[in-house]
């Protein structure tokens, strides 16, 4: 049967567009990668199977996802991020869990152990949203279809990211991720409003989450505190790609780069 952490992996990782992304980041063949708050560790199930060399580490809290982890090449921890000590080339954070540390303390506890746990020319990558709406309540739907491939046979998927609270005074916000699944021939309605079937699965609030949105220059400023040399934000990941099928990186450097609602990932290297 379906799990929300299949939902998860299927409307919100991109592990084959984050990777290209992090290997140009590095620049240097990377080996191990460290995913941080890895859930379902769809990212560093994809390293580790992106090439034969590489291998990867899978950390959360919750031992109830990171049972999807067990692949070749593969190490998983049960441990917060914070206290790991386990060694990568390339520590990730993706889908915005750097806005679990609500204060500037806990912040900067956690840059200070990540970069410990850099190799030479290690680099931590985190993504994070922000901009002219960012502190707006509201939901953004999105309709897919599935593939057919296992565990999905075509059904027409509804994904809702829903920002339920927002509280500019302390940079806080709650928000949740909705999943409802159709059979395979339900057909996806030209508009909008068209009245749908009963969702085969419904899983409303499959994920919440109580996160800070840290601003920019408030990350600039703790990464340097901790001991990082270099700090880049890429609003994209990757603009181009060379002959050699390598990612072109283009940080932001001016303030017309960003959108006025953005998300972006910031690279710090050791």
């Amino acid at each position: 049967m379906l799990s929300h952490y299949d939902f998860y992996e299927l409307c919100v990782t991109e592990p084959t567009r984050v990777i290209p992304f992090l290997l140009a980041a590095h620049a240097h063949n990377p080996r191990t990668l460290r995913e941080d708050f890895s859930g379902s560790a769809a990212l560093a199930r994809a390293w580790a199977a992106s090439h034969p060399a590489r291998r990867a580490i899978a950390v959360d809290l919750d031992p109830e996802p990171l049972k999807r982890a067990k692949a070749k090449r593969i190490r998983t921890i049960e441990a917060d991020a914070e206290t790991c000590t386990a060694k990568a080339d390339i520590v990730a954070a993706t889908n915005f869990p750097i806005g679990y540390h609500h204060t500037r303390r806990d912040l900067l506890r956690y840059l200070k152990a990540a970069r410990q746990s850099l190799n030479r020319r290690g680099v931590l990558v985190f993504d994070l949203y922000g901009g002219r709406d960012a502190f707006t309540p509201g939901k953004i739907i999105q309709l897919l279809r599935a593939p057919k491939q296992r565990p999905w046979s075509g059904e027409l998927i509804e994904y809702t990211f829903e920002q339920r609270t927002a509280d500019p005074r302390t940079g806080r916000v709650v928000d949740a991720l909705h999943f409802k699944a159709w059979p395979a021939r339900t057909k996806t309605p030209a508009n909008p409003r068209a009245k749908q079937p009963a969702p085969a699965i419904d899983f409303p609030d499959a994920f919440t989450y109580d996160w800070r949105l840290w601003s920019l220059p408030e990350l600039h400023d703790a990464l340097a505190e901790a001991g990082f040399t270099n700090v880049e934000v890429h609003s994209r990941l990757g603009d181009a790609i060379d002959n050699e099928g390598r990612v072109l990186l283009n940080p932001v450097r001016e303030p017309d780069d960003l959108d006025e609602n953005w998300v972006v990932c910031v690279v710090a290297r050791k």
